[in-house]
């Protein structure tokens, strides 16, 4: 009898395991989990249960009346890991240079923090220009 009650709860556990769950950011910024699919028109990712996160649909046009123009605040894609090829070798090491070239010039340099832009401190540049130092040494010398 005990044995049939366990395999009766495991029967009814079993869909939970296999549950669909999607993911998507609102226009607040505020990030949702549902195992229903947001609202028409919303970007959204299916979320497996590995933990990895892949797209499932693109937002529909809306055929609303909504006159709020869509913001470019939106999360964007995170970009790819590129391939280590000598192209793009060539142009990290490119990149790379001319960083450390602007780090190291008098003129001022500007970092995005989110929506804004800021000038780098004395600190700050050192410890840019250190990364971009070391980057070059590791990816770009003849070693």
């Amino acid at each position: 009898m005990r044995r049939l009650l366990i395999a009766t709860a495991l029967l009814l556990v079993a869909p939970l395991a296999a549950a669909q769950a999607y993911k998507w950011t609102d226009a607040s910024g505020t990030v949702h989990y549902s195992d229903a699919p947001p609202p028409q028109g919303t970007k959204y990712n299916k979320v497996t249960t590995s933990g990895s996160v892949e797209p499932l649909a693109a937002a529909e046009p809306s055929n609303s009346n909504n006159t709020e123009p869509k913001s470019d605040s939106q999360p964007q894609a995170k970009p790819q890991p590129m391939a280590d090829t000598p192209e793009n070798r060539a142009k990290l090491c490119a990149n790379l240079k001319s960083n450390m070239e602007m780090l190291k010039s008098s003129g001022p340099v500007v970092m995005q923090e989110g929506d804004q832009q800021k000038v780098m401190n004395t600190d700050q540049r050192k410890q840019q220009q250190a990364a971009a130092e070391a980057q070059y040494q590791q990816y770009c010398s003849g070693g």
